[in-house]
């Protein structure tokens, strides 16, 4: 259960219509703004390196986040240090004990005001002239001050005492009553966390229709978890002025409930034993003749049953010199029972939706309105993602949408080539037409040696053109009309991504995966009849779908397995036409193959029989005229080595680089390449 739930009060602003609060503005009011697209963007670097938009979100969530405009959105983890700076202010400021120092200043007023009347009335009646009257004065008054010397020291032990004396003086008692009176009240409060705070002065006819109350409310929780119907309008007509919240079912009611007396509980486990007793003897004192001791705990332990969760064993050290009275002793209670509540639903909060619940005035009102803000802005990133056709919700998880994979590419090949011209993506558009299946939508004169593509509706048309028309319609050679076509080039190409252990811990892994969707979405966007596979290989090595490639993550295992990646890599070329090649995007020579009988032979440094398996599979690669260019990421000696060696065998190319500038090269020389095979030179890629 959580102090904090927004039903209640929802349902309260609904009924009473929205209110706002205005200030003059300052020119720094500038509020956070941001739409799905930016925080899309946000999160993309995040999903990419870890794989997982669920935890992306939870981390942008703990973290916060900044606009364009260099406004920020207060993160998680910034709430909990304010809320743990908030906690410790109140305890490092107040003292428990004032609640006992207050009420025994007021009771030894009252014994000096009884002390002072007692001396005079002595002064009176020695000075009377009477002396058998001022004997009996005097033996009586040292009767008087003798009572009050023997009072116990204890809070309670004085109550006691001075509930049982005969007062000399009229204001001294009149004093007493008041306080007794209030301290009724304050105790009567105290069970309900100032429930009754609406009443100034409680009569004895209000104790009793408080007890009433109680003795209602419990009969309607034991009947409420026994499942049986409840009259909670009634209870409301009946005792609705004892509920300022307005409660709209009985459960916002026993919660409210629950909320009260959980405060009033953490009050009592943080006082010491002796304040503890000192308390619960006054309350027996005071309240005896109301029956609202039994009351009170019969409902507080049919609440327990009910909300367990609700902080019945908070405890709180207080260190401060400030004295605290009960009733602000119960507000204070309960202003440290909603930080800590709010604290764990801030630390439980795995998803934007979970902070829906958080009641935002009272966040307001304990944190500041930019906490406030925050939380209500994070509380809709989820909304904002689905209505923008990004995410959706799949089995209670959030997944992203074809869209949203799209998008993840297109950013990544905007931010790559963010240094290229606008032109520099080229296209496939060529001037020359001649054999191929794609349709020009233009038609020509047949001539010998063309391709008989015959265009059967402008060749008839040519044929009534030359005769004049009338049937039958005879077809001559100068008739004959021939659908023109474009001239087209494909290129076949397998993206091989280095999965290992050491992508990620050489900050690798993020700028090869950025690369791999870009790539892809350049393929698809640019040349939409080109072949894109993807294999991702570490100590094995598996073909990927570019549907799930934003949430690939590296494998938790030692070993680069190239041999078993260039096996897959091969089949699928094999499957495809057009020029075909292979880009490898690697920080590590080949430590793992694939055996004879499937299993997998890792070890470092690179064994030759590891090394020997995966030239031969380069071999086959060249073999079938599939070129193999590798983008080697913080090379060391061995794996350029090897590389060249490979390079050497295959025809294919090399490229030392960094992840700064993978991007950069491997797109790059990509576009010049595809633009070179679309020219018509025999280029091998």
């Amino acid at each position: 259960m959580s102090v904090f739930s927004r039903k209640s009060r929802n349902r309260r602003r609904e009924r009473e219509g929205a209110r706002f609060l205005y200030s003059a503005w300052d020119g720094s009011q500038a509020g956070f703004e941001y739409d799905a697209d930016a925080l899309f963007g946000e999160l993309t670097d995040d999903l990419l390196y870890h794989g997982d938009l669920n935890a992306a979100l939870r981390r942008m969530m703990q973290q916060g986040m900044q606009d364009q405009d260099g406004n920020r959105l207060e993160g998680l983890r910034e709430m909990m240090q304010k809320l743990r700076e908030e906690r410790a202010e109140r305890l490092e400021q107040f003292d428990l004990g004032g609640i006992y120092d207050e009420i025994s200043s007021a009771i030894d007023d009252i014994v000096e005001e009884e002390r002072d009347a007692i001396t005079d009335h002595l002064d009176g009646e020695q000075s009377s002239g009477d002396e058998r009257r001022a004997e009996i004065a005097e033996q009586a008054m040292q009767d008087k001050n003798l009572q009050l010397d023997l009072m116990p020291a204890d809070l309670a032990g004085k109550v006691n005492s001075l509930q049982n004396y005969e007062f000399v003086s009229p204001e001294a008692r009149q004093q007493f009553e008041e306080l007794m009176e209030q301290l009724k009240q304050e105790l009567a409060q105290s069970h309900f966390n100032q429930m009754a705070g609406a009443m100034e002065s409680i009569t004895p006819e209000d104790m009793q229709r408080m007890k009433d109350m109680m003795a209602d409310l419990n009969q309607m929780l034991e009947a409420h978890q026994r499942g049986e119907e409840t009259d909670f309008e009634g209870f409301m007509e009946k005792y609705g002025d004892f509920f300022p919240e307005n409660p709209q079912d009985i459960d916002e009611l026993l919660e409210i409930m629950a909320q009260r007396m959980a405060a009033m509980q953490a009050m009592l486990n943080s006082m010491s034993p002796e304040q503890r007793a000192q308390l619960q003897q006054l309350s027996e004192q005071l309240m005896q003749d109301m029956d609202l001791q039994f009351q009170a705990q019969q409902l507080s332990q049919n609440l327990q049953r009910a909300f367990p969760d609700a902080g019945w064993d908070r405890r709180y050290q207080f260190s401060g010199d400030d004295p605290m009275g009960m009733a602000q002793g119960s507000q204070v209670m309960q202003e440290l029972g909603d930080l800590d509540s709010l604290q764990q639903m801030l630390q439980n909060a795995s998803n934007p939706a979970a902070l829906a619940e958080v009641d935002l005035e009272r966040v307001r009102q304990l944190l500041g309105e930019e906490s406030a803000r925050s939380i209500e802005q994070m509380s809709r990133m989820a909304q904002m993602l689905e209505e923008a056709g990004l995410v959706e919700q799949k089995e209670g998880r959030l997944e992203l949408t074809p869209r949203a994979i799209r998008k993840i590419g297109n950013n990544a090949l905007a931010e790559l080539f963010h240094k290229l011209t606008r032109d520099t993506a080229g296209t496939h558009k060529i001037d020359r037409t001649g054999i191929g299946h794609e349709r020009a939508y233009e038609t020509k004169p047949y001539e010998f040696g063309d391709p008989f593509s015959l265009n059967i509706e402008q060749t008839v048309r040519n044929a009534i053109r030359r005769s004049g028309g009338g049937t039958p319609v005879r077809l001559k050679q100068d008739d004959f009309e021939i659908e023109r076509t474009e001239e087209i080039t494909r290129a076949s190409t397998v993206l091989m991504l280095d999965l290992s252990l050491s992508m990620p811990m050489r900050d690798n892994f993020l700028p090869a995966k950025k690369v791999t969707m870009a790539l892809h979405s350049l393929i698809t966007s640019q040349y939409p009849r080109d072949y894109m596979g993807i294999v991702g290989f570490a100590e094995s090595a598996r073909e990927l779908q570019a549907n799930d490639l934003p949430e690939v993550s590296w494998d938790f295992a030692y070993g680069t397995n190239m041999q078993h990646g260039l096996m897959i890599a091969r089949r699928l070329l094999g499957k495809q036409s057009g020029t075909k090649q292979i880009i490898m995007i690697t920080d590590g020579e080949p430590t793992a193959h694939l055996l004879s009988n499937g299993h997998v032979y890792f070890n470092y440094p690179p064994a030759q029989e590891t090394v020997d398996a995966t030239m031969k599979e380069v071999l086959r690669c060249t073999r079938d005229d599939i070129r193999i260019n590798t983008f080697m990421l913080d090379p060391n000696g061995s794996l350029r080595r090897f590389v060249e060696q490979m390079t050497e065998l295959n025809g294919g190319r090399a490229f030392f680089t960094t992840p700064e500038s993978l991007g950069d090269y491997l797109l790059v020389d990509f576009v010049e390449h595809r633009r070179k095979l679309v020219g018509g030179g025999s280029v091998r890629l």
